[in-house]
């Protein structure tokens, strides 16, 4: 259960090149509504796919977005700079954010009620209330994929600082510079 086909028609869809100039924020709207709106819809149940698979939508975004925003020649190798210069996350980490995003609308507000039952806080031995989730032990691969592993798994590997905030907007920033600094160490 790779997505394989799934990816794969996202990367065959994709094959844009503008004709005329566009203005840098029009070319970013356009990239946005048109290319990273797919590679990001339901990008959430590919956590933990093979390297492989993630790297042929990293294709994507590299090849298509980042290009239609500076229209860059197509051989360009400078796709790394680009997306730094626009403050994109790669796409693995657009996936680890948006599982963080949707686990704190779980555990901070009352949306997502249905996926609730599917996060639990660790107990901590200590009488402060820990901000750690409960990641269930799971035997195989795929079922390491599932929510209620991957959700508690993704949450509990941000750093203190960011999942110490109460406030939607002040999380989303935080964890947003959070990985665009993790991405620009590497």
């Amino acid at each position: 259960m790779t997505f394989d086909k799934h990816v794969l028609a996202v990367a065959w869809s994709y094959n844009y090149q503008t004709a005329h100039p566009l203005t840098i924020e029009l070319a970013q709207t356009l990239a946005c509504s048109l290319i990273l709106s797919r590679i990001d819809y339901c990008n959430a149940v590919l956590h933990g796919t093979p390297s492989g698979t993630i790297h042929k939508l990293q294709c994507v975004q590299n090849n298509n977005a980042t290009r239609i925003v500076h229209q860059a020649p197509r051989r360009s190798h400078v796709v790394c700079l680009l997306l730094k210069e626009l403050h994109w996350l790669p796409v693995e980490q657009r996936i680890s954010y948006k599982l963080a995003m949707q686990t704190f609308k779980i555990w901070q507000t009352s949306a997502l009620a249905y996926l609730s039952r599917h996060i639990t806080a660790r107990s901590g031995t200590r009488s402060l209330p820990s901000s750690l989730l409960d990641a269930p032990f799971r035997r195989t691969d795929i079922v390491k994929r599932s929510f209620n592993c991957a959700a508690p798994t993704t949450w509990n590997s941000l750093p203190p600082h960011v999942v110490n905030f109460y406030t939607f907007s002040l999380f989303k920033s935080n964890l947003k510079l959070t990985c665009l600094i993790l991405y620009r160490a590497s």
